[in-house]
């Protein structure tokens, strides 16, 4: 039974309909997971901490993606809610044709600044020549990574969402098979790594695309339209905040592999990425559920309904606490199993990253709030306040605490620094959900 925007939302409507967004989102961070487990577990620490290293300039570049996505998304069903499905469609259309340019484009540009940014960063020998590898061949599927992640919002916008699951569960599983071939079987490396990843994002990049260009039951469909500079503005504008998340976060990751590298070197990139994994998992919960529901609230923000705007927001803030809560008590005492799952043989390794994990895995309480609260005034058009709750939770307070705690914790001063910065960010956050209440109606 499919559940229309315009229904009235229980909790158990609620959780129903996003669920295929969280799932969704569990299943895309299988790409980096299934890479680097793989790449841990039968190629070796260094090609293991070149992907990590590696990873964080191919989310600089599939940024755009995230933005017209939420963005285009809210978008789409706003003008939806106002009830005029031609004019969602057109818009829907010009989405698409401007991300896949600009992905080519981007493609392109990421090519020829892969050697100057590694050398600038010095690696050098056999850390140098796998993240080479691995930053060629993910460039090359830089487009396929921004239509995914476009249709990801997009078929939830067309209340569509359990396709999108099974869209991105077949990319996932193609990952996973495809890494087992190319690095179990055939040993190829980090290199069967990036073609696996660049393959799964076909699947989650390219089907998506085919079903809404073939006939189809969707309100939403792929057909003629106009460019419309102020509608791409608009958009821009919505999930500004999703691209400034994105970026920032790259930025600081960067910045991370930066003070490992400063304080243990190769080992303690390493560590970083299985914490940064078991992160992306767990954040998925409460992306998949920012991004599942964000379309109910721009169609109910469409339609002037402020009191069911001020029941999902009431609903939205008891389900992210209750997760948190569960999430943090599930990876503290989990944590073993789920570093050894990286880890192999390696003793040291292991012991760094449990201890690290055990501190780190105490921002789950608090993340969950700003990343959907940021995701709800997208949904609500207000891409600037947005923006400010993202930039400012990660670009501004996180990158200080991960530059700042070190030199006066070391390495626990790195592990913490999440923490710290989500807390100071979460003050933002209900704090601009105070301000914007009597504009909004929540």
């Amino acid at each position: 039974m499919v559940i229309e925007l315009k229904e009235h939302f229980t909790y158990q409507k609620l959780l129903r309909f996003t669920a295929p967004s969280v799932l969704m989102m569990i299943f895309t961070s299988v790409y980096s997971i299934a890479d680097g487990f793989f790449v841990a577990n039968f190629a070796g620490e260094t090609p293991f901490a070149a992907l990590n290293f590696v990873w964080p300039f191919i989310i600089l570049l599939g940024a755009i993606g995230f933005m017209f996505g939420t963005g285009g998304s809210a978008l789409i069903s706003k003008v939806r809610g106002e009830g005029n499905l031609k004019r969602a469609n057109q818009i829907f259309s010009l989405l698409i044709y401007t991300v896949t340019a600009l992905g080519l484009l981007l493609s392109l540009l990421g090519a020829g600044l892969v050697k100057p940014i590694l050398t600038g960063f010095g690696l050098s020998g056999q850390f140098f020549r796998d993240s080479t590898i691995y930053a060629y061949i993910l460039v090359a599927a830089v487009p396929l990574f921004m239509l995914q992640f476009v249709f990801q919002e997009l078929l939830v916008a067309a209340e569509r969402p359990k396709l999108g699951f099974w869209i991105t569960f077949g990319a996932g599983v193609t990952n996973v098979a495809l890494d087992a071939l190319f690095i179990g079987v055939f040993h190829w490396g980090i290199a069967g790594a990036a073609v696996a990843t660049l393959l799964g994002m076909f699947v989650g990049g390219i089907i998506p695309l085919l079903y809404f260009i073939l006939p189809n039951k969707s309100p939403l469909r792929l057909g003629k339209t106009y460019f419309d500079g102020r509608v791409l503005l608009k958009i821009c504008s919505n999930g500004m905040s999703e691209f400034v998340a994105n970026i920032s976060a790259s930025v600081v990751t960067i910045l991370y592999n930066y003070q490992m590298l400063h304080f243990i070197g190769e080992r303690g990139v390493a560590a970083l990425g299985i914490v940064s994994y078991i992160n992306f998992m767990c954040c998925a919960v409460f992306l998949g559920y920012s991004f599942g529901s964000a379309p109910i609230i721009s169609y109910h923000y469409g339609a002037e309904n402020k009191i069911e705007l001020k029941s999902l927001l009431k609903k939205s803030l008891m389900i992210i606490a209750a997760s948190g809560i569960i999430i943090t008590v599930l990876t503290e005492i989990f944590t073993v199993p789920l570093v050894q799952i990286f880890t192999d043989d390696d003793v040291d390794l292991q012991q760094l990253t449990v201890n690290g994990f055990r501190i780190y895995a105490l921002s789950f309480l608090f993340c969950g709030f700003n990343l959907f609260s940021s995701a709800f005034f997208t949904a609500l058009n207000n891409g600037v306040v947005s923006a400010v709750i993202s930039g400012v939770r990660t670009l501004v307070l996180e990158f200080l605490c991960v530059l700042i705690l070190p030199l006066i914790f070391g390495i626990n001063g790195i592990w913490s620094a999440i923490i710290v910065a989500e807390m100071l960010a979460l003050i933002l956050t209900f704090g601009c959900i105070l301000k914007y209440k009597k504009r909004y109606g929540y």
